[in-house]
Order: structure tokens, then sequence, then C-alpha cells
């Protein structure tokens, strides 16, 4: 199966073009195999054949689970460091949020409401469009990309239908959402025990072995938020699974994965458990919510049912004071300077609108009067 896994990779890299392949890289088992392979085989050919460039692309919400991305910078800063020494065509790059589209900036910001299954606004937000943004970069610069993704069909029965809405009976198959990008799957057919036994019984090309990933996935009993560059990914991000991911994620009713690493040994990680957890719980407290959506509309399902809008400001500032005392607490860098002056400046804005807009109702009640 390796084999002819390679021979496919060897193929489509001696094509005769120069389009950029970019490697979506969450760290788990399935992206770390996916960059093996390809490293390997930039280190298998002579120099002179090594004229596509590669792209080692992660993506960083800025509240993934502190162990996974400090995993994510580790093997990262191996890989450029290998590449360098062996001057190999690779790019190693990690895509973030824009600053006013973080977490923490649309949780407390603007109140968005935990993310749930029927809200999770913060997919498109924090995954998919960092790194769309940055494929449809090289893609302008290129003309077209290959987006490599470490997708199994055997994965799911979820990821088995995603796989099959864009089989085509080619090796390459066009993004469903993102134009100028080719999508390549050389890993597809394979099952998760070949994928286990290859990383255990190979050691990377940049150096070091797979033990330290094979250690967070017994630790933590979960698997990895894998790269999502469309919508039709979203569903694994968020599942019921134990998968590394965010560390506030509030889409699952309880974090597995965090509390694999806790029970673990990792003690210090319990108080953002509690604080996730407080999070979820406070979602649908009428009291926290204001009646108005941000627009300054009232919001009717089709069911009759009235939809409370965002937290209020009393709540924001509570979170963003227990938050700040977390931080202070775990001496981890939870939230950034540059995000608190943004919440603080809609903070502003959200004030003014509502003062406002009340000034106005009066104006109309009083000429209606």
């Amino acid at each position: 199966m390796f084999d002819a896994i390679r021979k496919e990779i060897a193929e489509e890299y001696a094509q005769p073009h120069e389009r950029p392949w970019i490697v979506g890289f969450s760290g788990g088992k399935d992206s770390t195999l996916v960059a093996h392979l390809v490293i390997e085989h930039l280190l298998s050919i002579p120099r002179s054949d090594r004229t596509r460039a590669v792209h080692i692309v992660a993506n960083d919400t800025l509240v993934e689970s502190p162990l996974v991305i400090g995993h994510v910078r580790e093997s990262l800063a191996e890989i450029s460091s290998a590449s360098a020494a062996f001057e190999l065509p690779i790019v190693v790059a990690t895509t973030t949020p824009d600053a006013s589209q973080t977490f923490w900036v649309n949780l407390i910001g603007r109140g968005y409401p935990s993310p749930n299954r029927t809200f999770r606004w913060c997919t498109a937000r924090m995954k998919i469009r960092p790194t769309s943004q940055y494929i449809r970069e090289q893609a302008s610069i290129s003309g077209e990309v290959i987006l490599l993704l470490g997708v199994r069909r055997k994965e799911s029965a979820t990821r088995a239908g995603s796989v099959a809405r864009y089989d085509n009976g080619e090796r390459l198959n066009p993004h469903g959402e993102l134009g100028g990008c080719l999508v390549f799957r050389p890993i597809v057919e394979l099952d998760t025990d070949e994928v286990w036994e290859f990383l255990a019984t190979n050691e990377p090309p940049w150096g070091g072995s797979h033990q330290r990933l094979i250690r967070l996935y017994r630790d933590a009993g979960g698997g990895e938020c894998p790269v999502v560059t469309s919508a039709d990914d979203a569903p694994s991000c968020g599942t019921t699974s134990s998968r590394f991911g965010c560390w506030t994620c509030t889409v699952v009713r309880k974090d597995r994965s965090l509390g694999g690493f806790v029970k673990a040994g990792f003690a210090h990680f319990e108080p953002l458990l509690d604080f996730r957890d407080w999070l979820v719980a406070i979602r649908n407290e009428p009291e926290r919510r204001l009646a108005r959506r941000r627009d300054g509309r009232f919001t009717i399902a089709r069911n009759g049912v009235f939809v409370p809008g965002p937290f209020n400001l009393a709540t924001r500032k509570e979170i963003l004071d227990r938050l700040l005392d977390l931080q202070m607490e775990t001496r981890m860098p939870l939230i950034s300077a540059e995000e608190v002056q943004q919440i603080r400046t809609l903070w502003v804005e959200d004030v003014l609108a509502s003062t406002a807009r009340s000034i106005r109702e009066q104006g109309l009640a009083a000429a209606e009067g």
C-alpha cells in the first residue's frame, strides 16, 4: 500500500508544471503521515528535481489545547530546521484568525453566545477563513495550487461521505469552494492501524521520532481537529468524539481530550476545563442575554420561539475578568493585549449604538404621542 502511495506522490510531484503543493498540517497522525511522505520524497530525489515549492501550513485558532499547539510548533520548527539544512523547497507557515475575529473578540467583545451545534460561529472565522485566505494568496501568485490533505475514507462515515462527494475518478479533485485549488488525498484508502503502524516504525525525515505524537494521543485518548478549508469539513470540528482542538470548545458536551491530559498527570490544565464548563453552563441563562440581536432586531424562530441576542455587557465583563484571573493563575498566555483592546473598543461602540437607538425610540414614541 505504501509503495503505491509513494509512487503516486512521486508521479504527481514530477508533473511538468510548477503548481506549488500546500500540505494541510494539523499535527495529528494523518497530516503528519502526509508531511512525512512528502518530505521523504523530496529527500529521495536530486536537488535539481526539487522544482516544486511545498508549503507546510498549520492553523492556530489562538485557543488551541496547550499541549497540542506546543507539539505543532515543535514539529514545524523541526521541519523548518531540516528543510534549511537539506536545502528543501519547503515553506513553513501558520495561519491565525484576523485580529477582529478571534474567539475572545467575538465571545467577549461582541457577546456571541458560546458556540454550539446550531450556532457554531467559530469554525469559519478561526479555521476556514485564515487557511483559505493563505491558499487563495498562493493561487493568485501561481495560478493554481495543489492542496494535500490527510483525509481517509475509513476515518468515519461522515468522512467517507465527504470523500465520495469529491471523487471524480482522478488523482486531483477541484476544491468545492476554493477556485484555483486542486485537492490531492494520498492516504485516502489507508485504515487507522496502517497509519499508526507506519508512524511507530518509521522515524520522521526531519529527525527525531514520532513518539511525542504517539504519547500525545495516548495521554488524551483523542484525535486531531483536522485542517478545515470548507463548510463540508466542519462537522469534523467539534464532534462528540475526543478530538484535539480548542480548549474553549463548547460544541462538544464534554472535553474528553483535555480531560484525558488532566488524568494523565497534567493537572494544571484542570482550571481550563472548569472555565470551559462554565462557559457552557451560562450560555442559555436568560438573565445573561440581551433581547435584541447586534443589529437591533428581535428574533422569533419559525416555531414561534423567541431567540435571545448576545451576552449582555455585564456578562461579557465577567467573562473577561474571569479569563484574566485564569491567565494569572495558570501563567498561560490565554488572551493577548491586542484582543483586550479590541474587546474594549467593541464595548464602547455597543454602548454608543444602544444609546443612539434608545434616543431614536424615545423620539419616535414622543412623536406618536
